[in-house]
């Protein structure tokens, strides 16, 4: 079978949509940081249906870290495609979007000259919460950091998100250009805002005065981004290749849904995203506290939980009776009370389509993946809203379950005995913790809540939580998953 790629788009099979644009015209406008399959699932999807009307905004993907995803595009001229599934039906498309691929690691200076260019408008990142180097309790840099502390005294070759973005600033800075625009893309609380501090908290570690100018000039328009991409497996490559009739080496595979609201704020030029589907508006606040809450903290409670009764995939998770009702009773009882009014947007409808949403049998989202880097995002898929019900005086079954659900996941084995795979920034300190605590709720949950950088300082010293979380834990360990869920669900509901 031949390989996806410009010169075989004719021998595609019938009914796949290809770029209808002559990619040759099109120009690097964006430089996108973080070439997962999310980025190449959703923005790369709204920028691939404005280039034949205005061919400005082709985009440089840039891996940070792995060559994978470089090394599978470059062969097939940066073609890829997307196949969106519900179960009933699949709709696939090829995007020609990618105007170039680089593996940072490879040549900073290379991707430094890059951003300098003056034809790159756009600067947006896909780096998922670990990858902004920050206290995510806080939202503070995190000056000790070891990229951090390299990039801020080499600044010419950078390894890091924020080194790369500060550093080709700064070249523009020198060169008397204007600035980029600095586009967050991930699940953190107001991004655009969050990204701006650390980036010139980043850059008074290097020049005061280049800070400054940062301050003045770049804009960090906050985002809300919305689609479910799991990671592609061997089965979708093949099914895909199948499907297409060219080998695709890197296709990525999610459901028919999909959102984009943008804060319209840019200090030059933008691509109309609109006319592709995203929504510019003045305020993303209220869309961004919506999603993280109740889709990603249903994401991540579905996840932790659902690992542990056995579940590998959301779609079993959700296939699970107790486990839905749990997830479904804690969206409306506990979550949505804390979210501010969005005039004309229906809540109750958002609910609904997120529990289809979720029961998509197609996607194969694995509990795995959503459990990685649960310190980096617990404080704003849970812990805020569990700060917002206290301090209302409201109780906090269903999410102090949650959590004491990450715990138990992190005590490193599952409840067959087996190993537990922890992949998170702070592992090492976790796993310390946990081995020390033993599989024990009255010693692990005040161990696990003393990370600072996870819980801060008060809410650990909240009883009403800390009570909550070590009952639900002590549940666990002695009870089971299934049915310490079923327990919390039957005595919420009477």
């Amino acid at each position: 079978m031949h390989r996806l790629g410009p010169a075989t788009l004719d021998r595609l099979s019938p009914g796949i949509l290809a770029p209808d644009y002559d990619r040759a015209a099109v120009a690097t406008g964006i430089v996108h940081l973080g070439l997962g399959a999310f980025h190449r699932g959703h923005q790369a999807v709204y920028t691939d249906a404005l280039l034949k009307d205005d061919p400005r905004w082709g985009i440089l993907g840039v891996s940070l870290r792995s060559p994978d995803t470089s090394a599978a595009l470059l062969p097939q001229g940066g073609l890829y495609s997307v196949t969106a599934s519900d179960g009933a039906g699949r709709q696939r498309r090829v995007i020609g979007a990618l105007t170039g691929l680089a593996v940072a690691p490879d040549d900073p200076a290379g991707l430094l000259a890059r951003l300098a260019d003056p034809a790159v408008r756009i600067v947006s990142t896909t780096v998922t919460e670990k990858g902004y180097s920050h206290d995510p309790a806080t939202g503070a840099l995190r000056a000790d950091d070891p990229d951090i502390r390299h990039d801020a005294g080499h600044l010419g070759h950078p390894r890091s998100t924020l080194g790369f973005i500060v550093g080709g600033l700064q070249l523009r800075r020198q060169r008397g250009l204007p600035p980029y625009t600095v586009l967050a893309c991930d699940n953190l609380p107001a991004n655009g805002h969050t990204l701006r501090g650390l980036v010139i908290a980043f850059a008074e570690l290097v020049d005061r005065d280049l800070a400054k100018w940062i301050s003045d000039t770049v804009r960090f328009p906050s985002t809300m981004v919305d689609r479910i991409v799991p990671a592609t497996t061997d089965a979708d490559r093949a099914e895909v290749s199948a499907a297409l009739g060219l080998v695709d080496a890197w296709p990525v595979v999610t459901e028919p849904f999909s959102q984009w609201v943008i804060e319209d704020d840019f200090g030059g030029d933008r691509p109309a995203w609109d006319v592709s589907g995203a929504q510019f508006v003045r305020d993303v606040a209220p869309f961004e506290l919506m999603k993280l809450r109740l889709l990603n903290g249903a994401h991540s409670t579905l996840a932790y939980l659902g690992y542990l009764m056995g579940c590998q995939t959301v779609a079993e998770a959700m296939a699970e009776p107790d486990l839905a009702g749990l997830v479904e009773d804690m969206m409306r009882e506990e979550v949505t009370p804390t979210l501010p009014a969005l005039g004309g947007f229906d809540v109750t409808a958002y609910r609904a389509a997120l529990l289809q949403r979720f029961r998509n049998p197609a996607l194969k989202h694995r509990t795995a993946q959503i459990a990685m880097d649960g310190t980096q995002k617990l404080p704003q898929r849970l812990l805020g809203t569990i700060r917002d019900r206290l301090a209302r005086g409201l109780p906090i079954p269903r999410l102090a379950l949650a959590v004491a659900g990450w715990m138990r996941y992190v005590s490193g084995t599952d409840e067959q005995g087996q190993p537990i795979e922890l992949r998170d920034p702070l592992a090492a300190t976790l796993r310390a913790l946990a081995d020390e605590a033993g599989p024990v709720a009255s010693r692990l949950a005040p161990a696990l809540l003393s990370v600072t950088a996870v819980f801060g300082r008060e809410l650990p010293n909240d009883p009403r939580f800390a009570n909550a979380v070590e009952t639900a834990l002590d549940s666990l360990f002695r009870d089971g998953t299934r049915a310490t869920v079923a327990q919390v669900r039957h005595v919420t509901r009477t």
